[in-house]
């Protein structure tokens, strides 16, 4: 469905969310709330929060799936094996494995990490959560692998969205880049926001973007590419993959963010080369901080065998 909306001076000072639900009272403010989050629905070509405050003209617009992701049907708890690095009463560390879809979503009814936490502990599948997202403070990209920190309570869920919020949060990633004149480190910072003309992917927007920051390092050059080291300030969605697309450095093996000859399959790689290797927080419940690191998987020792022999 899609759904466009200009302001009128009578509306000033509505949030977002209730502006879009005052026009189409077939959607309900939760979902709504959440299609502003996932970059859906968007104020005159930007993304917002949801408690964003609608002003004159405002020119809201966006495409709305015809229905709720889970379609009414409930989500059911799924013996999924899950690789647990730490575990207390009120938090979970993880090392999610490439190829595991974190919350349910479209075409994604089942088969997800949020299905594996309901299987793992009743905690998941109590009233209050979010119910898609039950636990999850943050996400990783289908492809990605590496350390997530999962909430148990939603005192802890609520205590480490404002940490990842304040950027209290050291997020360190690694990453195989492909690039013969990658500098040895940089800082990038260059807005990222919803692509124009591909709503599924995103891009550097110099007007329009929110403000994003990433840093690198190399740690080994190979005569196609090199092995970085990756601290992430922000994190808006796809930020490593369309920072290293933007500076002509992509990931090897990601498909989206790729010159067009890598766009269909990389020969190189099945998946984009990025690792979320360790992550550094304050415990919810005690404050002490803790640190955590997720060894290098196994496709990403091999592909890393591969850029070796070809140098």
């Amino acid at each position: 469905m899609r759904i466009k909306i200009e302001i009128t001076p009578d509306q000033t000072g509505l949030r977002l969310d209730q502006a879009v639900v005052a026009f189409y009272s077939q959607l309900s403010r939760s979902r709504v709330s959440k299609l502003i989050s996932q970059g859906l629905i968007l104020v005159n070509h930007v993304c917002k929060r949801p408690g964003y405050k609608v002003k004159p003209k405002d020119l809201i617009e966006g495409d709305v799936p015809l229905s709720d992701p889970l379609d009414g049907k409930p989500l059911l708890p799924e013996s999924i094996s899950l690789n647990i690095l730490y575990e207390d009463d009120y938090i979970l560390m993880i090392d999610k494995p490439a190829g595991l879809v974190v919350h349910p979503g479209a075409g994604n009814n089942s088969g997800t990490l949020v299905n594996a936490l309901m299987a793992h502990h009743p905690a998941f599948s109590e009233q209050g959560w979010d119910r898609e997202r039950p636990g999850i403070v943050h996400r990783l990209d289908k492809d990605t692998s590496g350390l997530m920190v999962i909430a148990k309570t939603m005192k802890s869920l609520e205590f480490l969205q404002k940490e990842f919020k304040q950027r209290r949060v050291k997020k360190n990633y690694l990453a195989l880049a492909r690039g013969q004149n990658i500098p040895d480190a940089g800082v990038i910072e260059r807005p990222i926001g919803r692509h124009p003309h591909h709503r599924k992917r995103m891009g550097v927007l110099d007007e329009n973007g929110r403000y994003a920051k990433t840093r690198f390092s190399v740690i080994k050059r190979f005569c196609s590419g090199c092995l970085m080291k990756v601290r992430l300030y922000t994190g808006r969605t796809h930020q490593i993959r369309v920072h290293f697309y933007d500076q002509g450095m992509p990931l090897i093996g990601d498909c989206i963010y790729q010159d067009r000859r890598f766009r269909k399959k990389d020969p190189m790689a099945s998946r984009q080369m990025l690792h979320s290797w360790a992550l550094s927080f304050r415990h919810p419940y005690s404050g002490v901080r803790l640190a955590f690191e997720a060894p290098m998987p196994e496709d990403f020792k091999i592909t890393l065998r591969h850029l070796s022999d070809a140098s």
